[in-house]
């Protein structure tokens, strides 16, 4: 008589808050269904190995509670099976071993990609589905539809940042805030616009293919300077860490202060992001005689790991549910997601970009309403700025220009400044 079959669990990508309330709403689900579950340990990092120690029985008792913490109840990582086929056919065999036949994986975009390479390797022994988490909020769901901790990592980035702006006009100073978002800009620009910071920077403004470095300092120097021209001498730029990472590494090696790896290139990881900008906009406004004070500051992992807010206990605990539930009827190759208030399974073979092979990314959506009224709370130079001669004289006196030399330095700025909101179209 073979074993009964079992539910495994598995955690990869950095944190977000709410996965414990997935694992303990699938675990409790199966187990009141009569099955087996098992939590794998550190993500990918031991079963691509053929490792099966790191493996614990998960329980009721176990996972009743665990919703209301942060952090993950099995642990993480980051490790990638799909870089090699002999570890993505060890994390089969490995599960095979384990006699798993029903496997939920929780992460971001690599994640969802390793999911789907491992249902396919499987080849209907293991049954695979994916619970979307990232504090990112950029995997491929519908726009309404959010990824379960970017809420929770929103509440807190406003904490800090709302605290941040006190000390900014107590003291006089800029503060460059680099957040988490190497792809999209979701957590910088939901930060930013409910914490009214003085102005947001998010890749997707910047168009496709690498980033020039000046454009980023003249958009940070051009706010100072509009800000300084109004009387205030302080301000915060809430900037996604996407901006910096897909700047032209060359213009970043000129700076001639950024660390190079054995064939000279510029490790990007090894990049500190805020210090980088300060200096090279402290640099630039020295040309105009202005001296300000500036702090770079990175947040991120305060946020990963916070105790989730309801909204996202909630939301994961539904999510965690309908992944077990899903499995335990015979579903597979499905990410879980929750639209309208409903289950609503998207298969597999969906999520893939054809030009790329990868799981498709939700990027800042810079022609919608809600970025179009994000940019009219921004303090930065716009292109009404530049039709009005009067606003212009103000902030070429600031720098020390002319109204020509002003136009020729920053007009370049608004070339692709997205359309201002026009509502007298909806009007009867």
């Amino acid at each position: 008589m073979s074993q009964r079959k079992k539910l495994a669990i598995l955690v990869s990508g950095g944190p977000a808050p709410g996965i414990n309330a997935v694992i303990g709403a699938a675990t409790i689900r199966s187990v009141l269904e009569g099955v087996e579950v098992l939590g794998i340990q550190d993500g990918f990092e031991w079963i691509m190995r053929g490792n099966i120690d790191h493996v614990r029985p998960l329980t009721i008792d176990d996972v009743s509670r665990i919703h209301f913490r942060g952090g993950s109840h099995i642990g993480i990582s980051r490790a990638n099976p799909t870089t090699d086929p002999a570890h993505l056919e060890a994390v089969v065999t490995s599960l095979l071993r384990l006699n798993v036949s029903q496997l939920i994986t929780i992460g971001g975009d690599d994640t969802a990609f390793s999911a789907m390479k491992l249902e396919e390797r499987a080849g209907g022994r293991i049954r695979v589905v994916h619970v979307p988490k990232t504090i990112d909020n950029d995997l491929d769901l519908p726009p309404h539809v959010d990824t379960f901790g970017f809420q929770t990592a929103r509440h807190f980035g406003v904490e800090l940042v709302k605290n941040i702006m006190v000390d900014g006009k107590t003291t006089s100073r800029w503060y460059f805030i680099i957040t988490m978002g190497r792809k999209a800009g979701h957590l910088a620009l939901g930060i930013g616009k409910a914490a009214g910071a003085t102005l947001t920077l998010v890749p997707e403004e910047f168009g496709a293919g690498p980033i020039r470095l000046q454009a980023v300092v003249d958009t940070l120097v051009g706010a100072i300077i509009k800000r300084l021209s109004y009387g205030r001498r302080d301000g915060v730029a809430v900037i996604a860490e996407g901006v910096v990472l897909n700047i032209d590494p060359n213009d970043l090696e000129q700076l001639g202060e950024v660390e190079r790896d054995e064939h000279g290139n510029v490790r990007l990881d090894e990049v500190n992001l805020g210090e980088i900008l300060k200096r090279a906009v402290i640099a630039r406004l020295k040309r105009f005689a202005i001296k300000s004070t500036i702090v770079a500051k990175n947040i991120g992992y305060e946020l990963r790991c916070a105790d989730p807010i309801p909204l996202d206990m909630e939301y994961a605990r539904d999510l965690g549910y309908c992944a077990a539930k899903y499995l335990l009827v015979g579903g597979n190759a499905a990410m879980i997601s929750i639209q309208g208030g409903n289950f609503v399974p998207i298969p597999f073979g969906q999520l893939i970009d054809l030009e790329t092979g990868r799981a498709r990314i939700r990027l800042v959506d810079i022609r919608s309403t809600r970025y179009a009224i994000a940019r009219r709370y921004m303090l930065r130079l716009r292109r009404d700025d530049f039709d009005d001669p009067h606003e212009l004289a103000k902030f070429a006196a600031t720098a020390g220009l002319t109204l020509q030399e002003f136009r020729e330095q920053f007009g370049y700025l608004v070339a692709d400044e997205p359309p201002a909101l026009d509502f007298s179209r909806l009007t009867s």
